[in-house]
């Protein structure tokens, strides 16, 4: 496959070999397509998520907030929870 990059592109990489972050232009180019993929990864399981909230709430298994405080208190748990699996995805596998 041939791929053409812009002349910032080309300069983009060739500092990153100069500078050691990679051995050639191939290993960068590897690189940003895992970043890519994993981007891609992450974006899917979202929309997977809203496709199911969606569902959810079809079901009527919606959460109903009438007050400053309900609110608060969702977004503390919603926070905990997000802290949580940050946790759980940074140990060590």
């Amino acid at each position: 496959m041939e791929v053409h990059l812009s002349d910032d592109q080309e300069a983009f990489i060739r500092q990153a070999i100069a500078s050691g972050r990679f051995r050639d232009k191939e290993e960068a180019v590897q690189e940003a397509l895992l970043l890519w993929e994993e981007r891609e990864r992450r974006r899917l399981e979202i929309l997977a998520s809203v496709d199911e909230a969606e569902a959810s709430l079809q079901r009527g298994e919606g959460l109903t907030i009438s007050s400053q405080e309900e609110l608060e208190g969702f977004a503390r748990e919603i926070r905990g929870r997000g802290l949580e699996r940050l946790s759980r995805e940074q140990k060590p596998r």
